[in-house]
């Protein structure tokens, strides 16, 4: 049922109150809801809890749905994220009305006389409307996925290969062995493991697929950095969220060949598709570090559906020898004259040669391969993955030098939306 103009006054009124208050509601949010659902623990990541992101995430989430109460066309994009995160955890429509009754009950036991019968009225009919957003969205997403496809779904880790001296790719293929669906370059999937520190809980994360999509594949691959722990740090700190690294570090150490993990359909809203993008525009592929997983798959895509668009491929790397997917970027370039690269490494080696193992050396500074990043161009469409603080600089560089906010992609891995 929409909301009524008297309701729609009420939530945009009160966002004020939200914004002031929405980290402590949304932390009791999550202690109430937690401790009667533990199951679902299951869904929520140990670290973002530990490290507050996802309650100030909520937080911002909130108070950006009751400010735009009246203009819900300006959350689009949010949502659409939200959306594509929810699919990959295989959130239910049921778990919606959990999620409702314990955050107006932390409205409640926040706000305290100040939520009178008229404002909770409002705000249980708003969050009725942003469920029903989410679960429509949702549902379409779901049978997108494929029948095969509507809840955790076992693989096999078929092969590992070391890319780097941290970052490790999996192989994996379906256990019940259907061929899979085809995805889009540059979509994600969640990995999801038990955790034994934490008496089972399961925990999930999401990584890029850095293989090319097809129909009908019998595998696909994701790629996973190491995370490097601080001296003194033990596998417990991590399984409570006090460090990183709970998901990929175990399946470094943990997830040799023929053993079992559990994949969600893939997902995300960071991807390339050739009709969304003018013929012949050039493209260009920014990366840093493990950001390349996905890059990579757009540029293997982009090759493989014989574009003949301009394509500049730029990474960064700590040396030379954590460049990612090196001799798959070298075949790419000897079969393929429209595919620039420039391989920038902060510390060069004796035995590292420029044009060979790397092409400039020093921090990723994009001033200086502006030939490669077609400023000049109306239509140039930028794709870029890799650490949160480095991709805003980038887009703000961008954005400074007359890149449309439209023609700019980013994959952010991030609790909640910019």
């Amino acid at each position: 049922m929409a909301l009524t103009a008297e309701q729609i006054a009420i939530v945009k009124s009160t966002a004020p109150v939200v914004k002031q208050h929405g980290r402590t509601i949304t932390t009791t949010f999550y202690e109430s809801m937690l401790s009667a659902h533990p199951e679902l623990h299951n869904i929520f990541s140990v670290r973002n809890q530990h490290t507050g992101a996802q309650q100030t995430a909520l937080a911002n989430a909130v108070f950006a749905y009751a400010a735009h109460i009246d203009n819900l066309g300006a959350l689009g994009a949010a949502v659409e994220r939200i959306a594509h995160k929810h699919t990959a955890l295989f959130v239910k429509p049921e778990q919606y009305a959990i999620v409702g009754e314990h955050l107006v009950g932390a409205f409640a036991t926040v706000l305290g006389d100040a939520l009178t019968d008229e404002v909770k009225e409002a705000w249980v009919a708003a969050y009725g409307q942003l469920a029903d957003v989410f679960i429509q969205r949702e549902k379409q997403m779901y049978e997108a996925s494929g029948d095969e496809w509507q809840s955790w779904r076992k693989f096999v880790v078929a092969r590992r290969v070391a890319e780097s001296d941290d970052v490790v790719s999996l192989y994996l293929r379906p256990r019940d062995g259907t061929p899979l669906r085809s995805f889009k370059a540059g979509q994600y999937v969640s990995v999801q493991v038990p955790v034994a520190e934490l008496g089972g809980v399961l925990q999930s994360r999401q990584f890029s697929i850095s293989s090319v999509p097809g129909e009908g594949l019998g595998e696909l691959r994701v790629s996973v950095k190491r995370e490097r722990l601080p001296d003194g740090a033990a596998a417990r700190d991590m399984a409570v969220g006090k460090v990183p690294g709970l998901v990929s570090n175990k399946l470094h150490d943990d997830y040799l060949e023929g053993s079992e993990v559990e994949l969600s359909a893939p997902h995300g809203d960071f991807y390339w598709d050739a009709n969304e993008v003018r013929a012949g525009a050039p493209v260009v592929l920014l990366s840093v570090g493990v950001g390349a997983t996905p890059v990579i798959a757009i540029l293997q895509t982009m090759l493989r559906d014989g574009e003949r668009r301009p394509i500049s491929y730029i990474h960064g790397a700590r040396h030379a020898r954590s460049v990612l997917f090196r001799e798959e970027l070298k075949a790419a370039m000897a079969k393929h004259d429209n595919v620039r690269r420039a391989v920038v490494v902060k510390t060069v080696t004796g035995m590292d040669r420029v044009g060979q193992e790397y092409d400039m050396e020093g921090r990723m500074d994009l001033a200086k391969v502006g030939e490669e990043l077609h400023l000049d161009h109306p239509d140039a469409q930028y794709y870029f993955c890799g650490p949160e603080g480095w991709m805003l600089e980038t887009h703000a560089w961008l954005v400074e030098r007359g890149v449309a906010p439209e023609r700019l992609h980013m994959e952010l891995f991030r609790t909640g939306t910019l």
